[in-house]
């Protein structure tokens, strides 16, 4: 049975608490990654995703060379043990829909990442492709609190106005 150990990422880039955003970003940009560990030396805090960068950074107005990286975070992090059997990190990967996740020792010290590009190049292309389709399935996006800014992508009017045609 393969361990996660022997598929994961290892010597992975983390991110400081009181790095700011911007930094995040810079350090995504330059290894074209999407999602940063943030941690406390070895202690892992949260994920941070380009998505939480763009949802509670820039959508929020918060002016990113200000702004931790703590305070755009997921702090509630999905992990796995080093030792784990892949079909178990995949489990965990699929009930949570997430493609990344964090791999710690018994101490909790980060010491890697698991992606399901790892599983595919490196384990089981099939399991990798099971759980992609099952984390891949669309969601229903709750729309219903979206402002007229959102247009037409948002379901709105791209004017702000009902196209609602008046009889004459």
């Amino acid at each position: 049975m393969t361990q996660v150990s022997q598929v994961m990422t290892r010597g992975v880039r983390t991110m400081a608490p009181t790095d700011t955003v911007v930094q995040a970003a810079q350090a995504m940009e330059e290894l074209d990654i999407g999602v940063l560990p943030v941690c406390d030396g070895d202690r892992l805090l949260g994920m941070l995703t380009d998505r939480d960068i763009v949802l509670r950074g820039v959508a929020q107005g918060r002016p990113a060379d200000r702004t931790a990286v703590t305070e755009v975070m997921t702090p509630d992090v999905c992990w796995c043990y080093d030792d784990a059997p892949i079909e178990e990190a995949m489990d965990k990967m699929r009930e949570s829909q997430i493609r990344r996740l964090a791999v710690v020792d018994h101490d909790k010290h980060l010491v890697g990442m698991l992606s399901l590009g790892d599983v595919a190049v490196k384990g089981d292309m099939g399991e990798a492709g099971e759980a992609l389709e099952e984390i891949s399935e669309p969601a229903e996006p709750d729309r219903s609190g979206l402002s007229q800014a959102s247009g037409a992508a948002g379901g709105g009017s791209a004017t702000g106005q009902s196209k609602t045609k008046k009889k004459s």
